[in-house]
């Protein structure tokens, strides 16, 4: 059986772990963590690239962020459908894995897949826990389920995590994919500054995430309940 995860990001295409929560993956991994990424599709129908090409780079990616398991689930890529057969899928990832945080897409977006992804991962989360699931591996539940909102214009935070230390790591890991990015200036929700190079108009929005906690490079979350604070006298982020 597969040692237990800390930490996994169920995504729908490689490259959109690095793009929405590269940093807090990376950030886990080098603190001894056990991270990992699944992809529910091998984006083959991307504009570019192939499936065999950005396999290679979701390796490269997975070996910069220090990830313990990466895998792809093989779904239909801009196909992907929040039914039965789906849900099961991603139930028996969740099983073999057994990830004790899970991130994914938020619950809207451009790309009908990262849509759907939420949903899928929300409900497969559920399922994965009932005793009477029809499937393999023993039931499992993550404890929490994360939402990534990194880029969205029409959502603020709930946490942001403070990635400065690991924002070169997260720009090499989403360089990885040449095929995807090489001369781009805009990705996924990451939309164009100008000609600027993608890498520095991701880092600019990440340093506007930061600067909501006082830090260099942020990458913000959303989730569905309300977050414990252990003791009053710790709170961080100055309010003056």
């Amino acid at each position: 059986m597969t040692e237990p995860l800390d930490l996994l990001a169920i995504m729908a295409h490689p490259d959109d772990a690095e793009l929405l929560c590269g940093g807090a993956l990376i950030k886990s991994a080098a603190a001894g963590r056990r991270v990992g990424v699944l992809d529910l599709t091998a984006g083959e129908m991307g504009s570019t690239g192939s499936p065999e090409v950005r396999a290679l780079e979701a390796a490269r990616a997975a070996e910069i962020m220090g990830l313990a398991e990466r895998r792809c689930a093989h779904l239909p890529d801009s196909a992907l459908e929040n039914d039965n057969e789906t849900r099961h899928v991603v139930a028996e990832h969740l099983r073999a894995l057994r990830p004790r945080v899970v991130i994914t897409h938020w619950k809207v977006g451009r790309h009908r897949d990262h849509r759907l992804t939420s949903e899928i991962v929300r409900d497969a989360c559920f399922l994965s826990g009932l005793k009477k699931l029809d499937g393999p591996g023993e039931p499992f539940r993550p404890t929490k389920l994360v939402y990534a909102t990194a880029f969205r214009e029409d959502v603020s935070p709930d946490f942001v995590v403070d990635i400065s230390p690991h924002i070169e790591a997260r720009i090499q890991a989403i360089e990885a994919y040449q095929s995807q990015f090489d001369g781009a200036v805009q990705a996924g929700e990451v939309f164009p500054g100008g000609e600027r190079p993608l890498a520095d108009q991701i880092r600019a929005q990440l340093a506007h995430y930061g600067s909501l906690i006082r830090v260099a490079y942020g990458e913000p979350y959303c989730v569905d309940e309300v977050l414990e604070v252990g003791d009053l006298a710790d709170l961080g982020v100055s309010s003056f």
